[in-house]
This record gives C-alpha cells, sequence and structure tokens, in this order.
C-alpha cells in the first residue's frame, strides 16, 4: 500500500512539473510550422525571434505565431491540449525534428524550459525560451476592409510584384507593391526604377469601394509561397494607418504598410511602338541560358539584334570570352541593337504565362515592352542600357 501511494504521489508530482502539455498529427504539426516560420528571423539581436510561439487555444486548438518586427504570421491547428500553455521553441530546428519523424501523433510536454517530443521509439528534448520574452502580436481591427478574389489577386502578385526594389534601395518605397483598386478592377504594379511590372485583373467589389495600398514586396511574396496552404474564393485586407492585415480561414499575416506618394509610373508606358517582335517565351529563355556563362558578372549586359525574322543575342566577358546565340522569331521592322540587364528580362519571361510574347520597341535608348500575346492587361517595362 505504502509503495502504490508512493508511485501515486510521483506520477501527481511529474503531472505539477508539466506546465504544457499536447498532442498533434505529424502532418498537421508540419504544415503548421511551414507556414509560420517564414516570419522567424534566422539573425536577430533577441533570439526568441527566431522561435516559433505555441499557445493553447482551447482544448482542440493550437496557436502558432512569428514574427521578426517586420512581418507576423499567425496560424491555427487541431490538436488534443491536455494541459493549457504556452512556450516557444526554435522554428529551424523544430522544422528538422518534426520533419524527420515517423508518421502519426506527435506528444509534447514541457517541464521547466525543456520541452520532451517523442513518437513512437523516437524521443528529441528541446530547450525553448519562455513566452514571457516573445513579442506581443496585435491583431488590427475588423473595420476597414477589402474583400478581395483570391486568384486574381495571387495571380496579379506572381505577373507584377517581382519588379521592386531591395530593402537597400535609397527610395525606400520602391521596395513596395501598389495595390490599386477601383471598382471591380485590381491593378497591381512594382518598379525598382529601371523596369516596371503592371498588371490589371477584374474582380468582385460588391460595395464598389476605393483603396490604394502600398504593400512590402516582402509580405505579398510570403502570400504568393502560402498561396499552397490557403483554398478558399476570396480573402480579407484589414487595413489602419500604416498597419494592414490579411486574413484567411486558417491564416493571418500581419505588417506594416508604405506611406507616401508613390510615382505616376502610368504615365512612363509608352502609348506606340514602330517595332514589334513576336517571341517563343521558352526559345527565348533558353537563349538566354545558353548565353549567360559569358556574361559580365559586372555589368549584366546582354546585347540583342533584331533584324528580318531573327534575334541575335550576345555576350561579352572581357577577360573570359564572348557567347552568341540565334532564335527565330517573327519581326518585320527596320534593324535594331539594344542592350538589356539580363536579369530583368530573365524575371520578365519566368512570369508571362503565355506561349509568345510582344516585344515592343521605340529606339535603342528608350523604354521597352514587354507583354504576353494573350492578355492586353499585363505589361513588363525595362529601360535598355547604353550600348558601347
Amino acid at each position: 500500500m505504502e509503495s502504490q501511494a508512493l508511485i501515486e504521489k510521483e506520477e501527481i508530482n511529474e503531472i505539477k512539473e508539466k506546465n504544457f502539455s499536447f498532442k498533434v498529427d505529424k502532418d498537421i504539426l508540419l504544415n503548421g510550422i511551414r507556414i509560420v516560420e517564414r516570419a522567424t528571423a534566422q539573425k536577430g539581436l533577441q533570439p526568441v525571434l527566431s522561435n516559433i510561439l505555441f499557445k493553447s487555444v482551447d482544448n482542440k486548438t493550437l496557436e502558432l505565431t512569428a514574427t521578426d518586427f517586420d512581418m507576423s504570421i499567425i496560424t491555427k491547428i487541431e490538436a488534443q491540449v491536455d494541459i493549457m500553455g504556452e512556450f516557444t521553441l526554435p522554428a529551424k530546428l523544430l522544422l528538422d525534428v518534426v520533419s524527420k519523424i515517423k508518421e502519426g501523433i506527435i506528444n509534447f510536454e514541457l517541464i521547466k524550459n525543456v520541452m520532451c517530443i517523442t513518437n513512437k521509439k523516437s524521443k528529441f528534448e528541446i530547450l525553448g525560451i519562455s513566452a514571457n520574452e516573445f513579442p506581443k502580436v496585435e491583431k488590427l481591427s475588423e473595420e476597414n476592409y477589402l474583400e478581395i478574389d483570391f486568384s486574381p489577386f495571387i495571380k496579379g502578385i506572381k505577373e507584377a510584384g517581382f519588379a521592386a526594389a531591395t530593402y537597400e534601395s535609397n527610395n525606400n518605397l520602391f521596395s513596395g507593391v501598389v495595390c490599386d483598386i477601383k471598382k471591380n478592377v485590381l491593378e497591381i504594379a512594382s518598379t525598382d526604377g529601371n523596369r516596371l511590372a503592371r498588371s490589371r485583373k477584374i474582380i468582385r467589389n460588391s460595395e464598389e469601394k476605393e483603396e490604394k495600398l502600398i504593400i512590402p514586396s516582402k509580405l505579398l511574396q510570403e502570400i504568393l509561397k502560402l498561396s499552397y496552404f490557403i483554398d478558399q474564393e476570396s480573402i480579407n485586407l484589414y487595413y489602419e494607418k500604416n498597419k494592414i492585415m490579411i486574413k484567411t480561414d486558417n491564416i493571418i499575416i500581419l505588417s506594416n504598410l508604405m506611406v507616401g506618394q508613390y510615382p505616376q509610373y502610368n504615365q512612363l508606358i509608352p502609348q506606340s511602338f514602330p517595332k514589334e517582335a513576336k517571341i517563343n517565351v521558352s526559345k527565348f529563355l533558353n537563349s538566354i541560358e545558353r548565353v549567360s556563362p559569358l556574361i559580365d558578372d559586372k555589368t549584366n549586359i546582354l546585347k540583342l539584334e533584331f533584324s528580318n525574322n531573327m534575334l541575335k543575342l550576345t555576350a561579352n566577358a572581357p577577360e573570359e570570352g564572348m557567347s552568341e546565340d540565334e532564335i527565330d522569331i517573327i519581326y518585320n521592322s527596320e534593324d535594331i541593337k539594344i542592350a538589356f540587364n539580363y536579369r530583368y528580362l530573365q524575371d520578365c519571361l519566368k512570369n508571362i504565362d503565355s506561349e509568345n510574347l510582344i516585344f515592343c520597341m521605340n529606339t535603342s535608348q528608350s523604354a521597352t515592352v514587354i507583354k504576353p500575346d494573350n492578355e492586353e492587361d499585363f505589361i513588363n517595362l525595362i529601360m535598355p542600357v547604353q550600348i558601347r
């Protein structure tokens, strides 16, 4: 009797030591981690920013949160919560561990600052950081919002969100992407000053709301990557002052909005072009790939020569050599030689969902417009570089 009482006492003490305990299916957990880990900071002054916050909502739901201060991502997953609590675990290590665990249910038991993770015959102990050190992520009120059809929104981001500048740009607004809604038209555009991408999509807008938001390119690119996990017809964008919250059925993404006067980019697009070529997209991309080993990595210059139904691509690396390639095209205007940063051309071509494109030119020094031959409301503008 004494031994039985001692065993029961030890079990009670062990339960008291556990301040967070839950069970979750491996695949459900893995998807949750993959969704939020995109917002973690791998190199930050605060180690907790490399972690994911696990928080029990009720006995059937866990909320996972990650933030790097610029962007926060929240998702909820199904779980069996035995002891309510919250704790943070390192995202990269946790993803590595969970991805290698066999299928089935994974048990999590937090004892002091160590999370014990078990699955069948596998056991891991991971050191974490108290939830008290994790920054508080504030959700926005749902007063001001736009409901946007998800499919055209994602396609617009893919087509026109890639031309934004990096964060090192002198003009920080250039690292943003314009989302301009007027009646039933969504216009998405980005530019870094040397190139421009613009896409227009028809959407439902029953309340005919009009709004122009400058959203950080990083946020929209993450939404593009997360679209794999989103299966719904529309999503909501909530905004107030300089904040935005994008909400789906299972994901919430929060970020800052960019404030300022974005350039009047539509005024930069020429209205007519005396020289137009029709080019097969995959042949053009493959040709660029063939000559690219001998493109000067200091200038990235690729020379194009348009002549009678022929396009010649030429690259020249002064200390290594040169390369040429030719492809058949449809072109009957006067000969023209023009040069571009080849990476701009590649980015453009990879985002064109069409078999052929139209290459529209004026002179070797004026803006060139590239557009798919099957869609009028998607264009790319690239400024040429001077040929020496």
